[in-house]
């Protein structure tokens, strides 16, 4: 029955590309929004609803249509406060932003040099109450929320406690996207009179010593899902859980994993302006273009043909930085040369700046986040490292396939399901694996990606690989066919969200549907 009705979807989210992020969610729910708008084609309503926070430096435009609206505030006047509603139209999609500046015209999205904000739970507990009350009085009614990470707990709350017999969101299903189980936005119970609630009121226990709002979401979404099947089975252990595995094994077969996609129309080696030459998969002479162009801009020789291999992300331990610090020396007394690109605090920055420094024609660390140069580092480098202890889904792999530099990964979460070891499968392999989260286990992988990049064996001479003074390969070195085959098969796999992940949403959002007006 529902296959037949058109769906009314509103996205509710704390970031949003391209006006607020620091990570993947904002990146999922500005494609995820655009591809199923375009893959539904008369199943959805368009255009589909994203309602983000206005943040401090969203601007708008003049003439965007903006109006006042009431929404109950513990700490208003009278219990209630008055906020704008701005919507942006374009982009694939209406974007609805909860204007009020006193709680969201800040440093920061989330905190500042001093940590978390303290009233948290209020700010986001007035922007999702903000978006129901959007939606309460429009037409058509909203069929499904679909919520993203813990900041839309509250949501999940009102629609179960003082609105859930109200006609329009009481009959909204939920789908609780997590992007993220290591950030729970724990609210004491001190605290929570921010979000007009207290122990005992009927949704949170008498004596709680406070809320979870990432497992009230859980608990009260009828549908869970991350971001790849991998990591959704990773979720269900201790050791990946973060502490809510039991409330996601409780979930049963209502808590799944859907890949991320890639938006191959903003991620295509053959239509980048930013890189120095374009090619696509039937001829990829620009890569070497590209290769040198990167080279020249980081320091390096460009005539050298040793392996670069490359990384970009936050310098942090979740991201193995730690395990990239500790294995540099060996990978550099190797002959290959490494282009680290990134921000964070790591302790270990400082031993890399060391090596940097003594080594700077084989290390260049670029501690910024640099848009323009991590394209060209997709497209410049010859392998991309993603050595992650845990990875929901990531997207840097992904890029690097596309852009014909063959990854080399942790096998957890997404990055197992993306990346097939060319080591066990020759014929289908399109990176290269390990398992355990250690140097020595990184350095093997590294040291197999080396052995397929090798030229082809006795080839000498600077055009067919020979080696220049110092032992270094010239840049024009011939790769053996195994390694042309590597990166033409990486390059041949469609991320593109349209193709797979958007279709698994529509389906999800009528699975939700059927069970929430099924109770």
């Amino acid at each position: 029955m529902l296959g037949s009705v058109t769906l009314r979807i509103a996205f509710i989210a704390a970031e949003c590309e391209p006006w607020a992020k620091t990570g993947g969610l904002a990146d999922v729910v500005d494609a995820l929004a655009r591809a199923v708008g375009e893959v539904a084609g008369g199943a959805v309503h368009r255009p589909i609803d994203v309602f983000l926070p206005r943040y401090r430096g969203i601007e708008v435009p003049a003439d965007a249509p903006r109006r006042r609206l009431g929404v109950p505030d513990p700490f208003g006047s009278n219990g209630w406060t008055s906020l704008a509603v701005v919507d942006v139209p374009g982009n694939g999609y209406r974007l609805r932003l909860i204007d009020h500046p006193p709680a969201f015209d800040r440093d920061g999205y989330y905190g500042d040099a001093n940590g978390d904000y303290p009233d948290n739970a209020w700010r986001f507990g007035l922007f999702g109450r903000a978006a129901l009350e959007v939606l309460r009085g429009e037409d058509p009614p909203v069929d499904v929320l679909h919520v993203h990470d813990w900041h839309t707990g509250p949501v999940l709350l009102a629609r179960d406690g003082d609105l859930r017999d109200d006609p329009v969101i009481g009959r909204a299903a939920a789908l609780l996207t997590v992007h993220n189980l290591a950030y729970h936005g724990w609210t004491p119970a001190d605290r929570l009179g921010q979000l007009g609630r207290s122990p005992g009121d009927g949704l949170i226990p008498s004596d709680a010593d406070g809320l979870d709002l990432l497992r009230t979401g859980i608990e009260r979404s009828e549908l869970v899902n991350t971001v790849s099947p991998g990591f959704a089975a990773e979720a269900l252990t201790p050791a990946y859980g973060m502490g809510l595995d039991s409330a996601l094994l409780a979930k049963g077969d209502q808590f799944f994993g859907i890949l991320n996609g890639l938006d191959t129309d903003l991620w295509d080696p053959a239509t980048d302006r930013v890189i120095a030459a374009r090619y696509d998969r039937g001829d990829r002479s620009g890569k070497a273009l590209a290769r040198r162009d990167l080279l020249r801009r980081v320091g390096f020789d460009p005539a050298d043909g040793s392996p670069v291999l490359a990384m970009i992300g936050r310098l942090d331990p979740q991201k193995g930085f730690d395990l990239l610090a500790d294995a540099a020396p060996t990978l550099l007394d190797r002959d290959v040369r490494l282009v680290v690109l990134g921000s964070g605090t790591s302790a270990d920055v400082g031993s890399l700046r060391a090596l940097g420094v003594a080594r700077p024609d084989r290390l260049a660390l670029l501690e910024r986040f640099d848009r323009d140069l991590a394209r060209r580092v997709y497209a410049g480098a010859d392998g991309f490292l993603m050595p992650s202890r845990f990875e929901p889904c990531g997207t840097g792999q992904m890029i690097a396939l596309r852009y014909g530099t063959p990854p080399i990964v942790r096998a957890t979460g997404g990055l197992r399901d993306t990346v097939i070891d060319a080591s066990v499968s020759p014929e289908t392999g399109t990176g290269f694996t390990f398992d355990d989260a250690s140097p020595e286990a990184l350095l093997e992988a590294c040291r197999r990606f080396l052995d397929w990049f090798s030229p082809e064996p006795g080839a000498d001479g600077p055009a067919a690989g020979g080696r220049r003074a110092g032992g270094r390969r010239t840049a024009d070195g011939r790769r053996t066919a195994r390694w042309e085959a590597l990166v033409d098969r990486g390059m041949a796999v469609d991320f593109d969200w349209r193709t797979h992940s958007a279709p698994a949403y529509l389906a999800a959002y009528r699975r939700a549907i059927a069970i929430r007006r099924a109770t």
